[in-house]
């Protein structure tokens, strides 16, 4: 019996050792799976950019409309009292240089005054003649003679300025001095109309020559220190049914005060609109560059804040996320321009940044490289 016994334990304590030796090798591989403590690095799923240096602008924002430059603009008028009879457009009607417009009447006393100064020199100049022959037979003296030549010159100078009003009896057809298109309209048929009074006003129809400014802005007093002639501006219209419609010119007057009614400086750009949808008297909003740099161009939502100041996260080659200091430039829409010791060839955080801590383990999110 106890030969039987001391068999059966050392029969168990191999089966023991066995267990312990199959058991090991699964602990150790378990062991290895974790950190020494058994528990898992913690790390941060991210999106990411690649981020390089680049010329960045700070944008100032005004709103204006087009074509309502003055230096653009014709205003039409007469230089004698008149009544319309015809009105031949429309406003917004494109017309060509020497159109017809108008169709007017002179007042009957202007008439009366331009008869007037032509009678007048017409019967200057026959006194001049009479008097010129009698003094050639000595029946009339030099100063008659010169009086004579002074009266036709007054009479001839009076004669000149009327004919310049252009007053001429019956009915005149008023014409485009320039091709455009006619924005506004000042007068109906029927309208006595006083000397020098606007009839219409026309707008070149396929934008400004040269320099001329055809879109007219306002900005604020601030902004308006950091403009510069030349500086790029972007229009887009105020009006949703245009959609992304855009055109792109450059700044070309900076109004040196401030404007009585709208309290704003004014601004005239120069912008190319032929074939566009940004037709005359068209509202805008204007994107105007401002201290261009170059910078590094990041995505405004890669860039936090604490009490250190401004920072960002870029992806170290161990796949840690390493921080960067930086100074905010200048700000662009949704980027922004900023300084700082960045790297080129490592990844920029844009996604997930919030909960990164400096050194800390990340991955890559499936589809999160842009």
């Amino acid at each position: 019996m106890r030969t039987r016994a001391a068999v059966c334990a050392l029969g168990g304590a191999a089966a023991l050792a066995a267990g312990a030796a199959l058991f090991a090798p699964h602990a150790a591989r378990a062991d290895d799976s974790g950190t020494a403590g058994g528990t898992p690095a913690p790390s941060a799923a991210v999106q990411v950019v690649h981020v390089m240096r680049e010329p960045v602008s700070q944008t100032v924002v005004a709103y204006g409309s087009v074509a309502a430059a003055a230096s653009n603009a014709t205003t039409l008028s007469l230089s004698y009292l008149a009544r319309v009879t015809r009105v031949l457009v429309q406003p917004g009607q494109t017309v060509a240089r020497g159109a017809p417009l108008f169709v007017v009447q002179a007042d009957p006393n202007a008439v009366i005054a331009y008869n007037q100064a032509q009678s007048a020199a017409t019967l200057a100049r026959g006194e001049l003649s009479r008097t010129g022959s009698l003094f050639r037979d000595g029946l009339a003296t030099q100063s008659q003679l010169a009086a004579a030549q002074k009266a036709l010159d007054d009479a001839q100078q009076a004669l000149a300025a009327q004919s310049a009003t252009g007053i001429a009896p019956g009915s005149k057809t008023v014409t485009a001095p320039v091709a455009g298109v006619v924005t506004q309209l000042a007068a109906v048929p029927g309208d006595q109309i006083q000397a020098g009074t606007a009839l219409a006003q026309l707008v070149a129809a396929n934008g400004p020559a040269g320099n001329a400014a055809n879109v007219a802005l306002g900005v604020e007093p601030a902004d308006a220190l950091k403009l510069r002639v030349g500086a790029r501006v972007v229009l887009r219209p105020l009006s949703a049914s245009l959609g992304s419609q855009r055109a792109q010119g450059r700044v070309v007057l900076v109004g040196a005060a401030i404007d009585a009614q709208s309290q704003l400086v004014n601004v005239g750009a120069n912008v190319p609109l032929a074939g566009t949808a940004f037709l005359p008297g068209t509202r805008v909003r204007a994107d105007i560059d401002t201290q261009t740099g170059t910078w590094w161009n990041v995505p405004r939502a890669a860039v936090l804040q604490d009490a250190r100041g401004s920072y960002l996260y870029q992806v170290a080659p161990d796949n840690k996320a390493h921080r960067v200091d930086v100074t905010v430039k200048v700000e662009h829409g949704d980027t922004y321009g900023v300084d700082g010791a960045l790297d080129a060839s490592r990844p920029l955080v844009v996604v997930g940044n919030y909960e990164l801590e400096d050194g800390m383990a990340v991955r890559v999110a499936q589809g999160g490289a842009r």
